[in-house]
């Protein structure tokens, strides 16, 4: 992986959003909501202004964020967003 997140800030990549409604009518991309599940793909080293900061993600976790949260990010043709740690809410067990 070529990014690195500094202080408190996770790399996330995105899960593919639904194709389809519960009841099997297809999405076009254009109506499709951006997720709010991802893996963590990057942990920075928890420093924020000069003390630790105990990361609680680890790489490899699935994740549930706030919905507007976040910067998005393309490198090398895929798609991710950075956040800080306090903008995820959970991990998906």
């Amino acid at each position: 992986m070529k990014l690195k997140p500094l202080g408190n800030r996770v790399v996330l990549k995105y899960q593919e959003a639904e194709e389809k409604t519960p009841s099997g009518i297809i999405l076009p991309d254009s109506a499709k909501e951006k997720p709010q599940e991802a893996v963590v793909v990057a942990v920075g080293p928890g420093k924020t202004g000069g003390e630790d900061f105990k990361m609680q993600v680890k790489e490899g976790d699935k994740v549930i964020y706030s919905k507007y949260a976040g910067t998005e990010i393309k490198l090398d043709g895929e798609e991710f967003i950075i956040v800080s740690q306090n903008d995820i809410m959970a991990v998906v067990e």
